[in-house]
């Protein structure tokens, strides 16, 4: 059972050591960049091709001794902090990111005032803590991470990442279903999504000429996985992956609506729109002549 963790404050000496005593509390640790988002993967885990560490959403082999694939690689355990393969990173690092869910918390991420006056008069009081633009609100408890739930709002929990600003005030309350139902509500607008798409077979008899159902399956599977584990740019990646998958099974007719959704839903999980997938997927179509 995942149990939240008790924070207390603490004086930043450097990123590395603020790093290795929140890791000291439980708290799973990361670097990140100035920029907010996480440091990129080593070529060896480029695109994916390791396979992914054993705590993504689709399982891999990985055990990249480097801070690869973002919140996956989150740590507590000071030897992996302090190693040699994580010291560039640090060296480099603009802030300490954590992993909420590994954590046993929850954080709605409220990125300007108007979230802020939305949480204030909708959910229930907790910890807060000051952020550039908004507030983060953290619960006790684990969820599903969903970006865009309303506007100006994300939750990040499980497979996600947050950046540490410090312990916050008030009192961590208990995970609320408000806030569940939030991501569940996104969900059911994001599975309604692909049912107006259609992607065309070839005349010879649309039968996938590739290796195996598995073959389809695992790319399927590392398209969403790019799309999940994008940290900028999230567009141009929505794009450049349909455009990837459609350019290998477009023509075939092996890509079912069941495939395309879950492509959607990876990418609206991210915050992006029915409308830009709609529009993504058309764009990639059209410009494989599809």
């Amino acid at each position: 059972m995942t149990h939240a963790i008790r924070i207390q404050r603490e004086a930043r000496t450097g990123h590395l050591a603020l790093a290795l005593h929140l890791a000291s509390l439980g708290l799973p640790v990361l670097p990140l960049r100035a920029g907010k988002g996480p440091f990129g993967n080593c070529r060896t885990c480029a695109d994916n091709a390791c396979g992914g560490r054993p705590n993504m959403k689709t399982p891999g082999p990985c055990v990249c001794p480097r801070p690869c694939h973002a919140w996956a690689a989150a740590t507590a355990d000071p030897a992996v902090l302090t190693s040699s393969a994580w010291a560039t990173t640090w060296r480099d690092a603009g802030v300490v990111g954590y992993h909420p869910g590994g954590a046993g918390v929850t954080v709605v991420d409220l990125d300007d005032a108007d979230a802020v006056a939305w949480a204030r008069a909708t959910l229930p009081p907790t910890r807060t803590v000051a952020t550039t633009r908004g507030e983060h609100w953290i619960y006790s408890g684990t969820m599903r991470s969903v970006n865009g739930v309303r506007a100006g709002a994300d939750i990040k929990s499980l497979m996600s990442y947050a950046r540490w600003l410090g312990p916050g005030t008030g009192d961590l309350a208990d995970l609320p279903d408000v806030v569940r139902a939030l991501a569940e509500k996104k969900t059911s607008t994001a599975r309604l999504a692909p049912r107006s798409v259609t992607v065309p077979a070839l005349a010879g008899g649309g039968e996938c000429r590739h290796r195996s159902p598995a073959y389809l399956e695992r790319g399927i599977a590392m398209a969403e996985q790019r799309i999940t584990d994008a940290t900028s740019g999230v567009h141009a990646t929505v794009y450049r992956t349909f455009l990837a998958v459609l350019s290998a099974h477009g023509r075939c007719g092996c890509l079912t609506e069941a495939h395309i959704g879950r492509l959607f839903t990876a990418a609206q999980a991210k915050g992006e729109s029915p409308r830009h997938c709609t529009d993504a997927w058309s764009n990639a179509a059209t410009t494989l002549g599809l």
